[in-house]
């Protein structure tokens, strides 16, 4: 099962938008799976308030752990982290129209312009191509 099929199925299963991304890079990242899922589930469903959409947010915490020196004296990561999240909700606004939870779902025009699915689908692959250099 490659790790669009892992989030997808995680998503099934329960697990919000934020937690179906995040969980499917923990074996690559060497994360732990249960710390993670906790600390993705305040970002589903766009943070909770339908805000920033919580696969975008996943895609934050998982270049955190890609990315991030962990060095907490002198960190020297930020810079790298900020350019990588520019590039990848570029991406991920181009395809979808937005980065916005409520924008994303049509709320207040009822045009739908991507499903969950569909968002932690392009999620996983963004990240997939930036961090782990895997192109479908």
């Amino acid at each position: 099962m490659n790790r669009k099929e892992t989030a997808l199925t995680l998503h099934k299963q329960g697990f919000n938008c934020a937690q179906s991304v995040a969980c499917s890079f923990c074996h690559v990242m060497g994360a732990d799976p249960v710390t993670t899922f906790r600390l993705a589930e305040p970002l589903g469903f766009g943070m909770g308030n339908m805000g920033t959409c919580g696969a975008v947010s996943a895609m934050a915490l998982v270049i955190g752990m890609k990315m991030s020196d962990g060095n907490m004296d002198n960190p020297q990561t930020k810079k790298s982290c900020y350019r990588m999240m520019q590039a990848v909700t570029k991406e991920f606004a181009d395809k979808n129209g937005s980065i916005i939870c409520s924008e994303i779902k049509g709320v207040n025009t009822g045009n739908v312009l991507r499903s969950c699915d569909g968002c932690i689908e392009d999620a996983v692959a963004i990240l997939d191509r930036y961090l782990l250099g895997i192109d479908e």
